[in-house]
């Protein structure tokens, strides 16, 4: 890519989109393009192809989607599948229509079936079923995965996917019914450590940046307060998960993600994807992980040594755990010549640094 080359960064202001605008402009790309949801409507159709056909740019990154924890994916199924589906498909099509050089898809290892082989390699994915409570969103992203091998393939067009593990950093979701595990882990012991000091200033200054269920804030009684945070599991004296704590996830700071997408921008291309040996294409997606996990149980006494709560950690085990191993193989991308350097004590104590400096 060249230094002023237009580049469309699609969710720019999310967790991925901002740390891969962010890159690009240490890296000296000047020339960047980012619309909000309320600029431009990415499930409409029309509305993205004026935006392609009047700013014409010449690379797209598509780190758009509608994404979320496990309960989020488990309640709100239909509208998971619809709008990543309507997101990725309008994109794709319109990159095409209007001759875009090379796009970048941003997938997620959710893809892989429940009972896939640890660690994943690409080679794992549609080999068996999927975990059920993210299946809508996992089948929209190999739709995605598969539209831009087919893009490829019929029309000789350079689309590449990528599929990061759990992602964590500046800009994520902190709210407590839709976030992903980490982010919302930390949120939760961070009331539950102001709770336990009695430290209203810091649960109204965080209820006040993100109101719990769009309408409780520091402004509500303190009983009604108390009352809600119960219900996300923040209590007095402690802090309930969901599930067993012993499921196993890899997590990678969304700045080495970000750095990995603008690596293979720049450096990789569809052919280099897969073996020219092979009759049949397939798993050209690339996956974007560190290759050590951590079990949640662990996650949440190293966010709790971080953060110095001084409370309890309990877990019920009624509600479910999801998938009870998800490690990425990276050797693709290893190979390819990335690797991570954030470590998730580093990354755990940095995004809690970020968290404490905006008051969440």
């Amino acid at each position: 890519m060249n230094k002023n080359a237009k580049i469309y960064v699609a969710g720019h202001r999310g967790l991925v989109g901002s740390a891969i605008w962010k890159n690009l402009k240490a890296k000296g790309y000047d020339n960047l393009i980012g619309f909000s949801h309320k600029e431009l409507d990415l499930c409409d159709t029309n509305a993205v192809n004026s935006f392609f056909a009047k700013e014409k740019p010449e690379y797209v990154f598509l780190a758009a989607a509608k994404v979320g924890g496990i309960m989020a994916n488990n309640i709100y199924r239909a509208d998971f599948i619809y709008e990543n589906l309507m997101i990725q498909n309008n994109i794709i099509k319109a990159s095409y229509q209007n001759e875009v050089k090379k796009l970048l898809f941003l997938g997620s290892t959710c893809i892989y079936p429940k009972e896939a082989p640890q660690p994943m390699p690409e080679s794992s994915l549609l080999t068996a079923p999927l975990e059920y409570t993210n299946e809508p969103y996992a089948i929209a992203k190999i739709a995605g995965i598969k539209m831009c091998e087919s893009y490829n393939l019929q029309y000789g067009t350079n689309y590449i996917s990528v599929m990061p593990t759990n992602l964590y950093g500046p800009n994520d979701n902190f709210d407590l019914e839709k976030s992903h595990v980490l982010p919302a882990m930390i949120r939760k012991i961070h009331l539950a450590k102001a709770l336990l000091e009695g430290n209203w200033k810091v649960i109204e200054e965080d209820i006040n940046k993100r109101p719990i269920e769009s309408s409780i804030t520091g402004n509500n009684p303190k009983e009604e307060i108390i009352k809600t945070l119960a219900k996300y599991g923040i209590f007095e004296n402690k802090v309930v998960l969901w599930g067993t704590g012993n499921p196993m996830r890899e997590f990678l700071w969304s700045e080495d993600m970000a750095d990995a997408c603008v690596f293979i921008m720049e450096r990789i291309n569809f052919k280099d994807t897969f073996s020219s040996e092979n009759k049949e294409v397939r798993n050209t997606h690339i996956n974007i992980g560190t290759g050590v996990d951590i079990s949640i149980r662990a996650l949440s006494e190293l966010i709790k040594e971080t953060i110095d709560y001084q409370g309890k950690i309990e877990f019920d085990t009624t509600k479910p755990d999801g998938t009870m191993k998800k490690l990425t193989d990276p050797s693709k991308l290893h190979n390819l010549g990335w690797r991570h350097s954030v470590s998730l004590e580093e990354g755990v104590k940095m995004i809690y640094d970020y968290l404490s400096l905006i008051h969440i």
